[in-house]
C-alpha cells in the first residue's frame, strides 16, 4: 500500500478565475422554498452481490463513492491505539484490486495532514475530499480536489471558514457545503463551478449529489423539530423526504439516471440503508447472521453499484462493502 502525497494549488487559479463570488441560486427566506413531502413505496427487494473489503492493517475502513469504472475512493482509521486513542485518518483509493493511501500534503509548509477524506470521483478520476491540519479545531474541514495528474487544488469558499467538496459532476462542478465555526446551524450547501460559489440559501443543508448537468440535487438537512431529513433540489423547487418508518433520514449520493442512495435510523436505533429509484424504497443490508447492526450506503455509480459500511454485532468497527446488482 502506497502513500501518496501531492502538492497544493489554488483552486481559481486552476480554472482561470479572477474571484469567486456567492451567487444564491434560491431564495434566502427558508419560508420561500416549495416543500413537498414526497411520497415513497416500498419496491420489492433488489437483489445484491455483496463483498466485503477493508484496508489492510486498518481498523476500520470507510468508503464513500464510486465511479463508473469501478475506482472506489474513502477513507479509513489506523492506530495501535484505537478507538480509545487518536487513531490517524487518511484517505484511500482503491482500484483493480490495489490501495493507494492518499495524505494530504501542504507543500508551502512541507507538512501533511492529520486527517484525510476522500469523498467523491468522476468519471474521469477527479477526486475530491477533505483535510484538517494538525493543531486545528475539529470544527474546521477545508475541500479539495485531486487532480489526474495528482495535484491538490483547494476547494475553499472565500467568503467562509470551512468548506467540504462531496462530490464532482462530469464537467468539473464540485458540490458540498460551507460552514464557519460549528458544523450544522451555519451550514449552507454549495456548487462550484467555472462561474464561482454559488450557496444555497436554506442553512443546515449540505448537497451530496446529483444528475450530470446539476439540475437535480439530492442532499440532507434537519429540520426545525431537529430532525434529520434527506431533500431533492430541482428547478428551484425543494422537497424533503424520509425513509418509510424511519426517525432521520440523509441522502448521500445519486447517480446520472437520479437513483439516490443514504441511510436511515428506526424507531429501534438500527441504522440501515436505502435505495430510492423512480419512487420505490428498497431498504439495504449487509448480509450477517445474526443481523448487522449498522449499515449505510454513501456513493452509487452508473450501473447501480453501491458502496457504504456495515457493523458486526458488538463491535464498534465498520467494514467496507460493494455491492452490485443482480
Amino acid at each position: 500500500m502506497k502513500t501518496h502525497r501531492f502538492a497544493a494549488a489554488s483552486l481559481a487559479a486552476l480554472f482561470g478565475l479572477a474571484a469567486c463570488a456567492e451567487n444564491p441560486v434560491a431564495p434566502t427566506s427558508d419560508a420561500s422554498f416549495t416543500a413537498i413531502s414526497q411520497s415513497f413505496a416500498r419496491g420489492a427487494a433488489s437483489s445484491y452481490t455483496f463483498t466485503r473489503f477493508d484496508v489492510p492493517g486498518a481498523f476500520q475502513t470507510a468508503p464513500s463513492g464510486i465511479n463508473a469504472r469501478g475506482v472506489i475512493v474513502g477513507w479509513y482509521f489506523s492506530g495501535s491505539g484505537c478507538p480509545s486513542a487518536p487513531c490517524v485518518v487518511k484517505g484511500f483509493i482503491f482500484k483493480d484490486g490495489a490501495f493507494t493511501t492518499v495524505v494530504y500534503h501542504n507543500s508551502v509548509t512541507g507538512t501533511d495532514a492529520a486527517f484525510t477524506q476522500l469523498r467523491g470521483i468522476g468519471p474521469g478520476g477527479e477526486i475530491v475530499g477533505l483535510y484538517r491540519m494538525a493543531g486545528e479545531p475539529v470544527v474546521n474541514l477545508h475541500g479539495f480536489m485531486l487532480t489526474k495528474d495528482g495535484e491538490f487544488v483547494e476547494v475553499k469558499h472565500p467568503d467562509h471558514t470551512n468548506s467540504v467538496a462531496q462530490r464532482i459532476l462530469p464537467d468539473g462542478t464540485i458540490l458540498g457545503c460551507y460552514h464557519d465555526n460549528d458544523q450544522m446551524d451555519s451550514m449552507h450547501g454549495m456548487v462550484w463551478n467555472k462561474d464561482g460559489f454559488s450557496a444555497f440559501g436554506m442553512g443546515t443543508t449540505m448537497h451530496n449529489g446529483a444528475t450530470p448537468s446539476g439540475h437535480r440535487i439530492t442532499g440532507l438537512f434537519t429540520d426545525n423539530t431537529g430532525r434529520g431529513r434527506a431533500y431533492v433540489l430541482e428547478g428551484g423547487v425543494f422537497t424533503p423526504f424520509d425513509a418509510p418508518n424511519s426517525v432521520a433520514t440523509a441522502a448521500w449520493d445519486m447517480n446520472p439516471s437520479g437513483t439516490i442512495v443514504g441511510l436511515f435510523a428506526d424507531a429501534a436505533g438500527q441504522t440501515h440503508g436505502f435505495v430510492l429509484d423512480r419512487g420505490q424504497f428498497t431498504t439495504i443490508n449487509y448480509p450477517l447472521t445474526p443481523a448487522a447492526t449498522y449499515t449505510d450506503v454513501f456513493g452509487i455509480n452508473a450501473s447501480g453499484t453501491i458502496v457504504g459500511k456495515f457493523r458486526e454485532p458488538g463491535s464498534v468497527a465498520f467494514h467496507g462493502y460493494v455491492a452490485t446488482p443482480n
